[in-house]
């Protein structure tokens, strides 16, 4: 069957190179094809046997979105798929306006992953760009995808439809990272800077067994695997807190947020709060969160301070009585002049110029 359906591509693959005049990527002369979709919470409850049984042999589930937001069923599609023997990758749509904000989901996506046995490259999905330019919006995904990479030790990809691979998604990104390509009504997707694809979602109006309504499908070539799909190590810390304090939860707050600020885990958090659904925390909501021994960020050396808008390095090194060197050093701050609204400074408690 699959030896059939892989002719048929070919064929159609063939037809379309001969008789249009657009650019189109290619999949490696050498590569084999794997059917596919992606799905998130808008599938509601799946089959996965029924899935399994017609034909699907790769699943990207949406782990996560923006700051804070974890698809509801993104577990349960975890669980059902791997039972079911499909191989599972996750996404995460990324919301960055801010290469600071891009490391902060970066951040939360991995969080999110972890601890799980994941067969295929971790996926970026960014589309949505605001009034961000195209240089913005390349230095936030290298950021994004770097970061994921490095945190989590595995490989990703790019999830773009086709005119942002041509017009917005830069060669040095294409040179460094493979691409999931969407183009509906092609038999192959416009390429851009890429000269081949490892993902083609070639329609968003699928029907398989065991979904309801519409779903996305998609072809993959083998280069979609992970070469090391050893789960992200799972460092949350013990269920036992040793010491702890008590914070109120402001507007704006969510729970990754929070975690990252006391070095810790949304999950840690979660479970040490008896909190069933880790987006849903309201304003005034009291949270148990670590202090000095078990958080950094309680180190006796130093204070913490939030970024505001309009700061400068030499304005908060005045306010408390320190350099701008000292705050340098211990931030590990690779330029003096970038810094970011909202994002968390340690300032040293004592002066050593003094």
């Amino acid at each position: 069957m699959k030896r059939f359906k892989n002719l048929v591509f070919i064929f159609t693959f063939i037809f379309v190179c001969i008789f249009s005049t657009g650019v189109y990527a290619f999949p490696a002369s050498s590569a084999t094809l794997y059917t596919g979709i992606d799905v998130s919470e808008w599938q509601g409850r799946i089959n996965w046997e029924d899935v399994r049984s017609a034909g699907i042999e790769v699943v990207y589930i949406r782990a996560s979105e923006g700051r804070g937001y974890i698809d509801p069923d993104a577990m349960r599609n975890y669980n059902g798929a791997k039972s079911a023997g499909i191989k599972v990758g996750f996404y995460h749509y990324l919301t960055a306006r801010t290469e600071a904000e891009a490391i902060e989901q970066a951040q939360f996506f991995v969080s999110v992953v972890k601890g799980l046995s994941i067969d295929c490259r971790l996926a970026m999905d960014f589309e949505s760009f605001g009034t961000l330019g195209t240089y913005e919006i390349n230095r936030i995904a290298k950021t994004f995808l770097q970061e994921v990479q490095m945190l989590s030790g595995k490989e990703v990809i790019i999830y773009s439809d086709a005119y942002n691979a041509a017009y917005t998604f830069s060669s040095t990104l294409a040179n460094n990272y493979p691409i999931w390509v969407a183009d509906y009504f092609v038999s192959e997707p416009g390429n851009g800077n890429w000269t081949v694809w490892d993902g083609f979602q070639y329609s968003d109006r699928g029907r398989i067994s065991g979904i309801e309504g519409n779903v996305d499908r998609d072809f993959f070539t083998n280069k979609i695997f992970l070469t090391d799909s050893t789960p992200i190590p799972d460092d949350t810390t013990s269920d036992t807190p040793t010491n702890t304090e008590t914070i109120v939860v402001k507007k704006g707050d969510t729970l990754s947020q929070i975690a990252i600020k006391y070095d810790t885990s949304y999950e840690y958090l979660a479970k040490i709060n008896n909190i069933q659904n880790p987006n849903l925390i309201y304003t005034g909501q009291e949270l148990t969160v670590p202090t000095l021994e078990s958080s950094k960020i309680n180190d006796t050396s130093h204070k913490l301070y939030i970024i505001k808008w309009g700061n400068t390095l030499s304005q908060i090194a005045h306010k408390y009585g320190v350099t701008v060197e000292e705050i340098v050093q211990l931030n590990n701050i690779a330029n003096p002049n970038l810094i970011y609204a909202g994002s968390v400074l340690r300032i040293p408690t004592i002066n050593k110029y003094k």
